[in-house]
């Protein structure tokens, strides 16, 4: 049997921190490594190929840690790649260990959420243009009516810690607004990118307490634990002592100055070259 390993999570930059943190309160026990592609973010306007290639290379980069298991805690590269890696790459290089992302498991509740039915998402152009969740919201809820909207300024709003300053405001009003425009029905709405979180309280507040949004670190941890139930041989390759370590494509302080805001803790990263890791296919 393979050696158990941490947790692998990944994200193009500082979002998939929100998710690692709703991760480890949901899943205490186990180990976990984050990688964050904070050199070459970001994916969200990039192309299906390119964030494709990015994502494996980060996904062979965990593998090569010892990761059995990686969650890609990112919206666009779950779009874009996931599939692809999923039936084209882990048969070859990887057939035991397993990557899932966090759309679907946003979608399976997406029924729950919304009372109208009636539902919008919030995303970044990449994640808005795949129609990746209108697609697999229509496999569990063909009932519900999707809207969706790309706030490409959102995410660098909060990467600068400007998404609570009142020049903010304008951008979230712009989106919401449109989104409401396209289906004034609307009563819940998916944060369909892991930095959202963060603008959330002032979302509701815009919203004057109309409309709940739905933030997916939560509905990704109570996933995750239903999935580790259900597979004991996957979760028994995931390590458990309780660590948490994280990687960066970029500079490590940097990283560390800016990860407080979204994981809520002060963190240590060390740097990695994507370059100089090798991964071998199992065997």
């Amino acid at each position: 049997m393979k050696k158990a390993g941490p947790i692998g999570v990944f994200d193009s930059g500082y979002g998939g921190l929100t998710v690692l943190k709703a991760l480890t309160t949901q899943l205490p026990a186990y180990d976990y490594l984050y990688l964050g592609d904070n050199a070459r973010v970001p994916y969200g306007t990039r192309s299906f190929e390119t964030v494709y290639q990015y994502t494996l290379e980060c996904v062979e980069a965990l593998f090569a840690q010892g990761c059995q298991l990686v969650i890609l805690a990112c919206n666009t590269a779950s779009a874009k790649a996931l599939r692809s890696i999923q039936q084209n790459d882990l048969p070859k290089i990887a057939p035991q260990r397993r990557v899932l992302g966090v759309i679907r498991p946003t979608t399976e509740e997406a029924g729950l959420l919304t009372k109208s039915g009636h539902l919008g998402v919030l995303g970044t152009s990449g994640t808005v243009l795949s129609n990746s969740y209108p697609i697999e919201i229509a496999k569990f809820y063909p009932e519900l009516t999707v809207s969706q909207e790309a706030c490409p300024m959102w995410v660098p709003l909060v990467e600068n810690n400007e998404h609570l300053g009142p020049g903010a405001d304008y951008f979230l009003a712009k989106h919401l607004e449109a989104l409401l425009q396209k289906d004034p029905a609307i009563d819940a709405v998916i944060l369909g990118c892991t930095h959202y979180p963060l603008l959330q309280s002032r979302l509701e507040e815009l919203s004057k307490g109309k409309i709940k949004f739905i933030a997916q670190g939560a509905l990704v941890a109570k996933k995750l634990e239903l999935y580790l139930r259900r597979h004991p041989e996957i979760a028994a390759l995931c390590s458990k002592s309780g660590s948490r370590s994280f990687l960066t494509t970029d500079d490590a302080r940097i990283f560390e100055e800016k990860a407080r805001l979204f994981y809520g803790e002060t963190v240590v990263a060390r740097h990695i070259d994507l370059s100089s890791i090798s991964f071998s296919p199992d065997a």
